[in-house]
C-alpha cells in the first residue's frame, strides 16, 4: 500500500481504550473451564519459543527446539485427546509452539535440530535490525536478513528506529521497512515489525507506526522486544488491533499481531486471546496471524492445563490459580 500521510491524522480516546481493556479482562475471566482449556491450548500453539541470550549455544538451541515440538506433557496431551473423543472430534495434529526464535547465528542449528527431530514444518524466526535498539544501518540489516534466511530462518523480526517515529519521519520509516519487506518477499520469509510500543510516547504514535509498517508490507506487527521498561499492555494491543482492522477494511489483507514482553502466565494468555477474538474475530485466532512472544509463560500455562484437565489433583483442581 502506498504511503499516504493523510491517513495518519488520528485522534484516540485514552480513557475509552483503558475501559475497553478492563472489559476484555472481565470477558476472559468469565469464560468457563472448557473455554479456558481451549484458549490456553491455542495460546501454546501461538508461542514463539525464544532464546536471545549472550551465552546461547548449540545445546541451548537443541533444548529449545525439542521443547517447541513437545510443549505439553504426556498426561495433558492424553486428557486433551479424551476431551476430543468425548466431543466427537479428534486432535488434528501434534501440538507445537508457533515457532522458535533465535539470533541469526543460531538459525542453522535450529534447522539442523528440527530436521533431526523429524519436523521440518516448525518456523524459525530471527531478530535483526540492531535488535533491540533499532539503530542499525539499513544496509547491514539487509545483509543480516540474507544471512539469516540462507541459514534456515523463515521469519524475520525487525525493530523499528523509534527516533523516526518520535520525530514524525513517517515516510522514512515506511521506506526503511519497505526495503526489508521487499527482500523478505523475494526470499519468501514472513516479516514481523516490532514497534517498541512502550517507547513511542503516545497511543497515536503506536497507531501510526503499526499503520506504516503494514503499508510497507509487514505480515505481523509486534508490540515489544521485551527489553523495554513498558512492554505488551492490552491498551497497546487495542490500538494495534484497530490499526489492523482499518488496514483490513482498506485492503482486504489480514495482518497478524504479536504481543511480546512482560507476558508471564496463563492469565495474560487468556487476555490476549480474548482481545484477538473480540476485536478482530476468530479468523485471526491461529499461529498464522497471532503469536505470543513469551517463552517464560509456557511452564505456567502447562501447569494450569494440568490442573484444569486433572480434576482432584490439587485443592485448586479445575480452577485457574493465577
Amino acid at each position: 500500500m502506498d504511503f499516504d500521510a493523510a491517513l495518519l491524522n488520528v485522534r484516540l480516546n485514552a480513557a475509552a481504550i483503558k475501559q475497553k481493556a478492563k472489559q476484555i479482562q472481565a470477558i476472559a475471566l468469565a469464560c468457563d473451564d472448557q473455554g479456558k482449556i481451549s484458549d490456553l491450548v491455542l495460546a501454546v500453539s501461538c508461542i514463539d519459543l525464544t532464546t536471545l541470550a549472550g551465552d546461547d549455544s548449540a545445546c541451548n538451541v537443541g533444548r529449545l527446539c525439542w521443547r517447541a515440538l513437545n510443549p505439553l506433557s504426556a498426561p495433558i496431551v492424553e486428557k486433551l485427546k479424551e476431551y476430543a473423543v468425548a466431543r466427537g472430534t479428534t486432535e488434528e495434529s501434534p501440538i507445537t509452539t508457533g515457532a522458535v526464535c533465535v539470533y541469526p547465528t543460531r538459525a542453522a542449528e535450529c534447522k539442523q535440530y528440527i530436521e533431526a527431530l523429524g519436523s521440518a514444518e516448525l518456523p524459525i524466526a530471527t531478530v535483526v535490525a540492531g535488535f533491540p535498539a533499532g539503530q542499525g544501518r539499513l544496509s547491514c540489516t539487509l545483509e543480516e536478513i540474507n544471512f539469516a534466511i540462507g541459514s534456515g530462518a523463515t521469519e524475520i523480526d525487525i525493530v523499528i528506529n523509534r527516533t523516526l517515529a518520535l520525530n514524525g519521519h513517517w515516510k522514512q520509516l515506511y521506506d526503511d521497512i519497505k526495503s526489508v519487506a521487499d527482500l523478505c518477499n523475494v526470499r519468501k520469509a514472513h516479516l514481523k515489525v516490532i514497534l517498541s510500543t512502550g517507547e513511542l510516547a503516545s497511543l497515536e504514535n503506536i497507531y501510526k507506526s503499526a499503520s506504516v509498517a503494514m503499508w510497507a508490507g509487514a505480515h505481523f506487527v509486534k508490540t515489544s522486544t521485551g527489553k523495554e521498561s513498558l512492554n505488551a499492555k492490552l491498551v497497546y494491543g487495542l490500538v494495534m488491533t484497530r490499526a489492523i482492522r482499518d488496514f483490513y477494511l482498506k485492503t482486504g489483507i489480514r495482518v497478524g499481531l504479536k504481543p511480546a514482553g512482560g507476558l508471564k502466565d496463563g492469565l495474560d494468555a487468556l487476555y490476549w486471546v480474548t482481545l484477538m477474538r473480540t476485536q478482530l474475530g476468530p479468523e485471526w485466532l491461529h499461529s498464522g496471524l497471532f503469536r505470543l512472544g513469551a517463552s517464560s509463560m509456557l511452564a505456567n500455562i502447562e501447569a494450569e492445563l494440568y490442573r484444569l484437565t486433572h480434576a482432584g489433583c490439587s485443592a485448586a483442581a479445575g480452577q485457574l490459580s493465577f
